[in-house]
């Protein structure tokens, strides 16, 4: 059946197409016209799918408080007033090559490390219109609406509003796809960074930390979204591993901090660990062979899997001030493959790459120590 319909097709083609044109030349043509109603098509189910998810994101707000009120043009007012007071507030570090990620500064440079305390609590968001760039209005409708689960949260914890967060175990899908929404639009801006990096994009990721963060939204996140944090965890990991621009430190060094703020989460965190291992031994393993057989190593991966060793280094020293340890699921597996013949592996690659050694030696003792414990 699908052959004689291949010929019948291929036949009519061939008897209606005009003159002057050859029958590839017109089938061409005819596959650009549909792929361009196709794509119209498209795109108006996309703009549907927005408004539907939109709708959901409204009602299931309602039904968790009746009386919360959705309108914030005051607040987006002070944000847009304060965009063009300061447009460029964050620009002072492109001036030199962002090679020195030895503190805070870089991070700091994004309005992300310095501006999170202070918006933590208190995240305004601006309306669509206020966003200027496709990757800022894709992440618009997520953000507002995480934001106002915060909001409400945060008003029924002081008593002024009655909540029933339950509503979020009824509605799995709007939450999902609201994560999921606000996951990828980072994704995106941390593979491609524009720099200065604005102040939605800077609440974006407040409002990402805060949500995981807090206690009771937190579980119910967790729960439907566990699968896209993870991938999102991945995703920023390989992100660090593949970049290969000359000046990329400052960019990787945001995409570091954003880790290590979801690193918060203790679910997270142990998950997060495990990847770090998983990663750092592998390349250990690699370097190692690659420097037996004399064979050239790839620099920019070798530069790029220190924020990896940090982060690793950062989360552990967190565990160990916190006092969880015996809890954490990196113990197993990935644990007992990072430690195996890592004294071999460091002697053999201390005189030629004495930094990655040190770094791998910390990490040994962290997990050793956590393993005494």
């Amino acid at each position: 059946y699908l052959k004689i319909s291949k010929l019948a097709l291929a036949f009519a083609i061939i008897h209606s197409k005009p003159r002057g044109k050859s029958s590839k030349e017109y089938t061409e043509h005819l596959a650009k016209t549909i792929s361009e109603q196709d794509f119209g098509w498209k795109w108006k189910v996309e703009v549907l799918e927005a408004e539907v998810l939109r709708l959901r994101q409204e009602l299931l707000l309602n039904r968790i408080c009746p009386r919360f009120c959705l309108e914030n043009n005051t607040s987006a007012e002070i944000l847009l007033d304060r965009e063009s007071v300061n447009p460029t507030s964050y620009s002072s570090q492109l001036e030199d090559s962002g090679c020195d990620v030895s503190n805070d500064s870089a991070f700091d440079s994004l309005g992300i490390a310095s501006d999170f305390h202070q918006s933590e609590h208190n995240v305004k968001v601006p309306p669509l219109n206020l966003c200027h760039s496709s990757k800022e209005q894709s992440l618009t409708a997520p953000v507002q609406f995480l934001q106002h689960l915060l909001e409400i949260r945060k008003l029924s914890e002081g008593g002024i509003l009655q909540a029933d967060f339950s509503e979020l175990e009824n509605d799995s899908f709007t939450i999902c796809n609201s994560v999921s929404q606000l996951l990828d639009g980072l994704t995106v801006f941390y593979n491609n960074p524009k720099f200065p990096v604005s102040n939605f994009l800077t609440e974006a990721v407040c409002v990402l930390v805060s949500l995981i963060t807090d206690t009771k939204l937190s579980n119910h996140v967790l729960k439907k979204c566990f699968k896209k944090l993870e991938e999102f965890k991945k995703n920023l990991i390989q992100i660090i591993l593949r970049s290969s621009c000359v000046n990329r430190f400052q960019a990787l060094h945001s995409v570091s901090q954003t880790l290590v703020l979801l690193g918060r989460n203790n679910i997270l965190r142990n998950s997060l660990i495990s990847l770090l291992l998983s990663e750092v031994r592998q390349f250990a393993e690699q370097l190692l062979q690659t420097h037996q057989v004399q064979s050239v190593y790839d620099i920019f991966q070798y530069e790029n899997i220190f924020p990896l060793c940090m982060i690793l280094e950062q989360l552990l020293q967190n565990e160990t001030e916190e006092s969880n340890i015996s809890s954490s699921d990196y113990q197993g597996e990935e644990k007992i493959k990072f430690l195996k013949n890592l004294d071999q592996i460091i002697l053999h690659l201390s005189d030629e790459f004495p930094l990655f050694s040190l770094y791998l030696w910390r990490v040994s003792v962290l997990l050793n120590s956590a393993q005494m414990q």
